[in-house]
């Protein structure tokens, strides 16, 4: 695991994020488990969002409840927790999780996208820590009925929200092949994306994809067979669906910019993100707003920029914890705080 050197892995008041024991990496503690699903770097979470009494926090991607309820341990419930998913069973999931801390917890659904009204909406006018987990929860790939993965059979669905109108089933049958080809070359990074959009227009002729197994079938076999070897051939395509159904890398901009202007001075952004499209977004938005030349608009700075980046490069999960978990290891985090005399709100 990389992580910042020790003598700078510091509040803003300087006292140390956690009291690690000499040569003891966060992660290799015990991880915390809510139900079936395991969330990932929690202790490195809870190091670099450094979780205090009487503050304000917001999991904006709040999924079982794992993290938030990490935070809430921290500071045995005195704080706020104010949590966030847009998707109605992972939030009645975590209502459930989280009912032994009462009122300290407060739950939306929405998108996370939405964060400004919704911290307005409880009152707040600035928070001490946002958390943005951006992969995909266990309870969501392994229901085939949500239709996320090429591993199940099921509806062709990829709705995070299911009252939401885009299904990967519309995208799949009603785009034309050059827009369905760029979808999946320029949110998958698959280098067949023409191969695969030629094949999926010559099976929808014959009739409807309407199931994850047909369309990763389809897929497979589109991909020249030397390249079939390195991981199933759909994951590329369904990765791209996801991302168009649920327009995440929109959202994702939005959510991070609007993030970093509920910080109160000193207060903590943490983004764990699973695929590059997601980390270069996040390096690229917390390196320009920690450029004092180049601040994020509306935001302001003081000559120094707004944010100071916290973790050189991405934190990565240790090795410990990929072999516990092993969807953990395509995890990348990145943190900043807010400058204590930076500017903007």
């Amino acid at each position: 695991m990389r992580v910042m050197p020790r003598d700078r892995q510091r509040r803003p008041d300087g006292r140390p994020l956690i009291d690690l024991r000499p040569g003891e990496r966060p992660s290799e503690r015990r991880p915390l488990v809510t139900g079936t699903h395991q969330p990932v770097m929690v202790e490195e979470v809870l190091h670099f969002l450094s979780p205090r009494p009487g503050g304000v926090y917001v999991d904006a991607t709040l999924g079982a409840g794992g993290h938030a309820e990490a935070v809430l341990d921290s500071v045995g419930g005195r704080c706020t927790l104010i949590g966030i998913d847009r998707d109605p069973f992972a939030l009645n999931l975590a209502a459930h999780n989280l009912a032994p801390w009462g009122g300290a917890v407060r739950l939306v659904q929405a998108p996370f996208d939405e964060i400004e009204w919704i911290v307005a909406g409880q009152g707040v006018d600035q928070v001490d820590g946002v958390l943005l987990d951006l992969g995909m929860s266990s309870m969501q790939i392994d229901d085939p009925e949500r239709g996320f993965s090429f591993h199940r059979d099921g509806p062709l669905d990829m709705r995070m929200d299911p009252g939401s109108r885009l299904s990967a089933a519309e995208v799949v049958n009603s785009y034309d092949l050059d827009r369905l080809e760029r979808v999946i070359r320029t949110y998958g990074e698959d280098r067949y994306a023409r191969r695969i959009a030629r094949a999926i227009g010559e099976a929808r002729s014959r009739g409807p994809i309407r199931t994850t197994a047909h369309l990763a079938g389809i897929v497979a076999d589109a991909y020249p067979a030397p390249a079939r070897k390195a991981g199933h051939p759909a994951r590329r395509t369904f990765q791209a669906l996801r991302i168009e159904v649920n327009d995440e890398l929109g959202r994702l901009e939005r959510v991070l910019r609007s993030s970093i202007g509920l910080l109160s001075p000193g207060g903590r952004i943490v983004v764990l993100s699973y695929h590059s499209l997601e980390d270069k977004m996040a390096k690229r938005l917390f390196a320009s707003s920690s450029d004092p030349d180049a601040p994020l608009p509306g935001l302001g700075t003081s000559g120094e920029g707004v944010l100071q980046v916290l973790t050189r490069g991405a934190v990565l999960p240790s090795e410990a914890e990929v072999q516990r978990n092993p969807r953990a290891s395509s995890a990348r985090l990145r943190a900043a705080a807010r400058r204590p005399m930076g500017g903007g709100r």
